[in-house]
């Protein structure tokens, strides 16, 4: 598959998901890897890349199994 288009498809499905609900980022690995093949370090860079440009906000959540999780939310723009 082309890498180019792999990456649109990869931001189309990041955009769909967080319009239904917020996620934090290895669920949104583990998400769309029931769909496509993804490593895991390939969504962190969109993600802060999609933050920078307007189209999520982020705010840390407690977690009972960890660390506290950062999480996505759709802005307007996104």
């Amino acid at each position: 598959m082309n890498i180019q288009f792999k990456k649109g498809v990869l931001e189309l499905c990041v955009l769909a998901l967080l319009k239904k609900q917020d996620f934090y980022g290895y669920e949104l690995v583990h998400r769309i890897s029931e769909n496509i093949t993804i490593a895991e370090g390939t969504i962190y860079p969109l993600l802060r890349r999609l933050t920078l440009e307007g189209y999520f906000t982020t705010y840390l959540q407690e977690s009972a199994e960890g660390p506290p999780r950062k999480y996505y939310r759709l802005t307007e723009k996104g």
